[in-house]
């Protein structure tokens, strides 16, 4: 038996001297390289005591390093775990008592911060973008054997990552994906997006998300492809980038704030041959704005944690805007019912479930939650609201539970609603997202205070800290009650109808 996700790497090397990933430094790195660095960290993490399906918990800023470091768990027969850069000591606490990482890497600075949270960690290590650390020099002093690491027998079923997301209760759930979960999904974009080794993409996503670090690098390395690798996002940057590549992967905050570029024209883009978009819808807008100035059509696809990609816009055909296109090859999509789960026709509104070799496995150590959520016959429940018009063309009209994207991150609303219902004088909350023309949606607290209520300054300076940026509200707005249905329920669709145009120009 293979490692069955690394030999989706190997398979695609199109030449061990060709160059993967180059930063904005100038620093280069090959396909060789890679291979030897990621055998590298494999033969530490294994040197460390780490067994088949040990979890490796990581929690750097965004380097090369992290690439290699990925590679070399899924070499070394370990299960991921990235951990966005933004969540506080106490998030991460919560997340590494509930996988029991046999290794936890930080950056060095947050090492003594992160200190009281990793006391479960038999080992925690370090590692900076300059490839510097703990975990690097163990890597150097185990990486002797290179290339020639013997990688770990892992099939198509066996775990490969667990990726965090957002729950219904506020507690985060741990997404179990397999090998061929990602393997084959990055087979199929390959194939869709028509990728090929001579695609260079401009590589401006976190790679501790399923977007940056499963659809981008993934389906770079299936195809034997480079990356232009950017630390962040950077418009100007991207914008100088674009006539040495071919493609750009972003949310929709991407590409308004390139449409803020005065630089974009035709021209600057006229070597690139795709720009897709997900994480957070697109508005239509946007969407119109981007052709308009480049050319392009933005592709538009849907996906989230739990499923990889499941939908795309078409490569040659039509790239509607609002729509986020046709169920992949292998994937199954319909919508039913939400009561009762019967399947509806065109243009009914109702409850997106999909099945196929995407879907992952389940929720980490959550059996009652997993069986809750898959259909009888293997279909997954998404949560999501949507329909299929008549041209089979996929609409997301909404979300069930609430959940927020924000720059394209969930953002569950019960989380930062019990942060804000701890203040003093808060009363109650509830937490909404709005449309956002930069971030898609915006984080948003509508607060019943009482005596002793701080202010809106008062209630974001409160939340730093607890909770990370991307969750904290970009407005705190004040009522004197809450709207109910006679159940009692608090009706968060009257509030997002109210405050619609809040963040509009």
């Amino acid at each position: 038996m293979t490692n069955h996700l690394f030999s989706l790497v190997r398979d695609g090397v199109p030449d061990p001297a060709k160059t993967v990933i180059e930063t904005p430094e100038g620093r280069r790195y090959s396909y060789a390289d890679l291979i030897a660095r990621s055998g590298a960290y494999a033969a530490a993490l294994r040197a460390a005591g780490v067994e088949t399906g040990d979890r490796v918990a990581v929690q750097v800023e965004k380097s090369p390093e992290v690439i290699f470091l990925y590679l070399g768990a899924v070499r070394a027969g370990a299960v991921f775990l990235p951990l966005n850069t933004a969540y506080t000591p106490a998030e991460i606490g919560y997340f590494l008592n509930d996988a029991e990482p046999a290794v936890f890497v930080c950056d060095p600075g947050r090492r003594d911060a992160l200190a009281e949270a990793a006391a479960g960690v038999r080992r925690i290590w370090t590692l900076d973008g300059a490839g510097g650390g703990s975990a690097a020099e163990a890597a150097d002093r185990a990486g002797d054997a290179g290339s020639a690491f013997a990688d770990v027998p892992r099939g198509p079923e066996d775990l490969a990552a667990i990726l965090y997301t957002s729950g219904t209760t506020g507690r985060s759930k741990g997404a179990m994906l397999t090998h061929d979960n990602l393997a084959s999904n990055a087979r199929t974009l390959v194939d869709f997006w028509r990728f090929t080794a001579d695609d260079v993409l401009i590589h401006a996503l976190p790679v501790f998300h399923t977007h940056g670090l499963f659809v981008a690098t993934n389906t770079v390395l299936a195809s034997g492809g480079s990356m232009l690798f950017l630390p962040r996002l950077d418009p100007k940057l991207i914008l100088s980038l674009m006539p040495r590549a071919s493609v750009l992967m972003g949310v929709p905050t991407f590409y308004t704030r390139l449409l803020k570029e005065p630089g974009l024209t035709p021209e600057a883009a006229g070597g690139m041959r795709l720009f897709v978009s997900g994480s957070a819808p697109l508005l239509a807008e946007t969407h119109r704005a981007w052709q308009a100035r480049t050319g392009h059509a933005i592709l538009e696809r849907y996906g989230m944690t739990e499923t990889n990609m499941s939908t795309s816009n078409p490569y040659a055909g039509d790239r509607v805007a609002g729509t986020v296109g046709f169920p992949l090859p292998g994937v199954s999509l319909r919508v039913v019912d939400p009561e009762t789960g019967a399947a509806l026709g065109p243009d009914a509104v109702g409850m997106i479930e999909v099945k196929g070799p995407n879907v992952f496995l389940g929720y980490w150590r959550m059996p009652e939650k997993t069986a809750a959520e898959f259909r009888a016959d293997g279909f997954f429940i998404t949560g999501d609201l949507g329909k299929v018009d008549d041209r089979g063309y996929v609409h997301i009209v909404g979300r069930g539970k609430d959940l927020i994207i924000s720059g394209g991150f969930n953002v569950y609303p019960k989380e930062v609603e019990t942060e804000i219902d701890a203040l003093p004088g808060v009363v109650e909350s509830a937490v909404i997202g709005l449309s956002h023309p930069d971030f898609g949606e915006a984080v948003t607290a509508v607060v019943v205070g009482g005596p002793g209520c701080p202010d809106e300054a008062g209630v974001q300076a409160a939340l730093e800290g607890r909770l990370a940026r991307f969750k904290c509200p970009k407005r705190v707005l004040f009522v004197s009650e809450l709207p109910r249905n006679t159940m009692g329920k608090v009706q968060k669709n009257l509030l997002r109808d109210a405050h619609a145009e809040l963040y509009r120009d």
